[in-house]
Parts: C-alpha cells; structure tokens; sequence
C-alpha cells in the first residue's frame, strides 16, 4: 500500500491532476493489482512492487466508460476522488 501523503500529492504527469488509487485493484481483491487512475487523462498508471510507475508511455488508455466505471467504483469503495 502507498502511504496516503504520498497519495495526496502525487498526479498525473500529462494532465497534473490528481489521481484516484485503487489499493487493491479493480475488484478490491489483491494488493499486487494496486493501480492509480487519471480521470482528466482516461490512463490507468500500473504500480509495481509498490512504486508507482508514472510514465505515460507506461499507462493503460481507458475510455470514457471504463473512466466513470472506475469513479463510480471508487466512490462505492469510500476512496478518494478528486473533484
């Protein structure tokens, strides 16, 4: 797990924004599928062995559905989203 003030300041390097993370994965199951979202960006940032990798070449593209599955998913978890 990322520490949370390492959450709070971290942001998508291509929109600058903040980034909604997911601690246990897409199906809040398993801490090795931990990821961060851009919402402004539709990227998913992957985290490996718990460092997050912030390389937009690095970033799964998601649509505009998968983005408002994973926002209302996040929000559903109690998780940060930024506004």
């Amino acid at each position: 797990m990322l520490p949370e003030a390492l959450v709070a300041i971290l942001v998508c390097p291509k929109t600058k924004q903040r980034l909604i993370y997911f601690p246990r994965g897409d199906a809040d199951t398993d801490e090795t599928d931990a990821f961060l979202v851009s919402v402004a960006g539709r990227l998913r940032y992957p985290i490996h062995d718990g460092v997050p990798v912030l390389l937009v070449e690095e970033a799964i593209e998601l649509t505009a559905d998968a983005v408002d599955r994973l926002v209302a998913r996040a929000r559903a978890l109690g998780l940060d989203v930024p506004a």
